[in-house]
């Protein structure tokens, strides 16, 4: 019987090249044994050499795409001395460990498809550093079998290099050539076309039409992004006609359409390859993002995007394969049937999609993630000190922006985004994610969490799944995400919360979303909030601007202004409808009152094709320009902002020098109060949550007002309702149910 180690491994470590990385490290320090993946994640099992000095190389070296949450080392007892040291195959079903989100590709496998060797131009080469991960997983351990490319058994040289422990493919799962992987072609009216289909799809695309790109997550419509007449039509097909579309471009190209910071480019070349969004030059036809300063830019993020952009030559638009609201296609039989009508031709492969997941969508600097999807999951985040004996519970975030978030074995794994839940295909992609996450994780839930808004599809989901329900206050899970991505402890103290968004079920009967908050995972109090509004036909208030202008005029004493500014608008019947209660509930949205004064600046006429526009037309507005004099609230009431927009635009003020007055007015009326509670000792630090925070201009101006006092923000989870379940997760977990006080 020989002695020697065991090493469990806990984290990121399956999928990564981890186990030939431990077998690369045993050679060095000459050392026998075996290392496998298993439910847990990766258990070496080594003796003799130089024991220190291998655990010491096994952190200090990892692969880029791990991340060790843990090495724990006992000893351990051999029955029979090992005399080689072997990767033994994989043990166990379920899973405790973590799975790797899906990696661009790395510069040695973009080196290869355009080299000379068997793999060039081959649109599914990968390595075990980079290439299809959760899109292609199927079950846990990560292994072939346990995957889409099941399939596609391996030829002779791909086995080779898969059984090779120096090869940088030793057991890379998506390992494939062209004489036994996926295959690639181009389709058009149901006929594959002959000749090579990146070529095909490079002049088609070249002549103005529009094509289906099965990506990694799902299908893209892409067109040349530098043609108008074919992202107008797009947009007439896709019926978006104003949301921004995404482009997809080579780094090289950039320089061509838009100003990417250092911090810029750092993010669009990150594994995960986002969505980034970069100032544009103006160089690209304006229906590619109508009325937007910055345009959403990726890098091209498989084999195959990288063969189409080095055919193109030029950027492309690179949109979701969807009709707006419904979720992403992923399934060759499906795209022919809901793409049909929008494709001109299909750029296809044979590898199923494990799991639909659209592109993750980020900022620079601010650093900020509006949209957590393809690269960053399914990453977890740990839970903060005090979190340690969390029960397993499962939160069902919102209504919109829809995601889920599981907790277990002090970790919060949030899912990718998943939608609007009114959306009918959406629920039916809710519920399966549910499924699939559970089986995937060994997910077993006491305790479900939701939003307290007895309406919302997910919290009357909750009712029904035979669990104990915690509801929680909207507002308070987004204090709570906030507080948990930044690891604030359980017992860590109040801290004040501005939460800012468009709408969250207040329990006081009205709809709220310009708050002030004080508290923690447990309890919350409202110090504080945005003067009440009507919203005038209720949720038609989202969708048409004006109509929030009209009562903030009326609020102010301006309703001669608002008969001046308004005259087709039927104000008689909305003013009677407010005065009569009747579909006009009270609201202190924030996101309202950035509607009002898009509306008092002529943004979003007809109304908002999409959720945000006016607000966010209105940051575009504002850009970079300094505000020389903040409005002033009266305390958080915006009367006298309303009355001072009113002023300066009489007055032949710049618009672009109104929005920046108000972002820098609304930054400072919350700002001051929630530094006081600081200095004041009730609070510890300041939390900025709610989607208003996805507004770069507003976060940075509170920021600046807030920079003598600890602030917490989003960096790696949405600041919208896309965080909301893992609040509602930590709270739920806090072990007590949740209080609000009204105030």
């Amino acid at each position: 019987m020989e002695t020697g180690l065991e090493i469990r491994v806990r984290g990121q470590v399956q999928g990564v090249g981890f186990r030939p990385f431990v077998w690369q490290l045993a050679q060095e320090f000459g050392l026998r044994g075996e290392v496998f993946n298993d439910a847990e994640g990766v258990l070496i099992r080594v003796a003799g050499g130089e024991l220190t000095a291998f655990q010491a190389a096994l952190t200090a070296r990892a692969p880029a795409l791990s991340r060790i949450d843990a090495a724990e080392a006992r000893d351990w007892a051999f029955a029979t001395a090992p005399e080689t040291f072997t990767i033994a195959p994989s043990r166990g079903e379920g899973a405790e460990t973590r799975v790797t989100p899906d990696a661009a590709t790395c510069p040695d496998c973009l080196a290869e498809i355009r080299g000379a060797g068997r793999r060039r131009g081959y649109a599914f080469t990968n390595c075990t550093q980079c290439g299809p991960r959760f899109t292609i997983l199927r079950q846990l351990p990560y292994d072939r079998a346990r995957t889409t490319m099941a399939d596609f058994p391996m030829c002779p040289a791909c086995r080779a290099e898969y059984d090779t422990p120096a090869d940088r493919r030793f057991h890379a799962q998506p390992i494939a050539c062209p004489d036994c992987g996926p295959r690639l072609w181009l389709e058009r009216e149901g006929a594959e076309l002959p000749g090579d289909p990146v070529a095909g799809a490079a002049d088609l695309l070249a002549q103005g039409a529009i094509l289906a790109v099965k990506g990694l997550g799902g299908f893209h419509l892409a067109c040349d992004a530098g043609n108008a007449a074919a992202v107008d039509r797009l947009r007439a097909r896709k019926r978006r006609p104003a949301k921004p579309f995404a482009l997809m471009a080579r780094a090289a190209d950039l320089a061509g359409f838009c100003a990417p910071t250092p911090a810029d480019l750092a993010r669009l070349g990150d594994p995960a390859a986002p969505i980034v969004l970069v100032p544009g030059t103006g160089a690209l036809p304006e229906t590619v993002a109508p009325g937007m300063r910055d345009l959403g830019v990726m890098l091209p993020c498989t084999p195959l995007h990288h063969l189409l952009l080095d055919a193109v030559g030029r950027p492309l638009v690179m949109t979701s394969g969807n009709l707006s609201g419904a979720p992403q296609v992923i399934g060759n039989d499906e795209a022919r049937a809901k793409l049909g009508a929008f494709a001109d031709a299909f750029l296809m492969h044979d590898r199923d999609i494990a799991r639909r997941l659209d592109d993750s969508v980020e900022r620079a600097d601010p650093p900020m993630v509006l949209r957590r999807a393809r690269g960053r999951v399914p990453g977890t985040l740990p839970l903060p000190a005090g979190f340690e004996e969390a029960p397993q519970v499962l939160a069902l975030g919102g209504q919109m922006k829809s995601a889920i978030c599981l907790v277990k074995g002090g970790q919060a794994l949030l899912s990718h985004h998943l939608g609007d839940l009114d959306e009918a295909l959406t629920w039916e992609e809710f519920l399966t994610a549910i499924a699939d996450y559970g089986r995937l994780f060994g997910h077993r839930p006491v305790r479900v969490a939701c939003d307290a808004h007895p309406g919302y599809r997910a919290t009357q989901h909750a009712r029904t799944l035979g669990l104990p329900v915690v509801e929680v206050q909207h507002h308070h899970a987004h204090l709570a995400a906030c507080l948990g991505e930044n690891g604030w402890p359980r017992d860590g103290g109040p801290v004040a919360g501005i939460v800012l968004d468009g709408t969250g079920y207040g329990p006081d009967g009205t709809v709220w979303g310009g708050e002030l908050l004080l508290g923690d995972y447990r309890a919350v109090e409202r110090v504080g909030h945005l003067a009440p509004a009507p919203l005038p036909g209720g949720d038609a208030a989202a969708r048409e601007p004006w109509r929030n202008l009209l009562v903030r005029l009326d609020a102010a004493g301006l309703a001669d202004v608002a008969d001046r500014m308004l005259p087709d608008a039927p104000r008689a019947a909305l003013r009677a409808a407010v005065r009569a209660g009747l579909n006009a509930p009270a609201s202190s949205s924030a996101g309202r009152l950035f509607d009002a004064v898009a509306a008092a600046l002529g943004l979003c006429p007809g109304g908002q094709s999409y959720e945000g526009e006016a607000a966010m037309r209105l940051e575009a507005l504002a850009g970079d320009l300094p505000a020389d004099r903040p409005y002033a609230f009266d305390g958080l009431d915006p009367a006298p902002v309303i009355r001072a927009v009113v002023a300066d635009f009489d007055a032949g003020c710049p618009k672009p020098l109104i929005a920046a007055r108000f972002h820098a007015g609304l930054a400072r009326a919350f700002a001051d109060p929630a530094k006081a509670l600081v200095e004041s000792g009730r609070a510890r630090a300041v939390a900025l949550s709610g989607g208003c925070f996805q507004n770069a201009r507003l976060l940075s101006e509170v920021r600046f007002c807030l920079r003598s006092v600890k602030m917490l923000i989003h960096r790696e989870t949405p600041a919208n309702d896309g965080g909301l379940a893992l609040g509602q997760a930590l709270v739920a977990a806090s072990g007590k149910l949740p209080q609000m006080e009204s105030g």
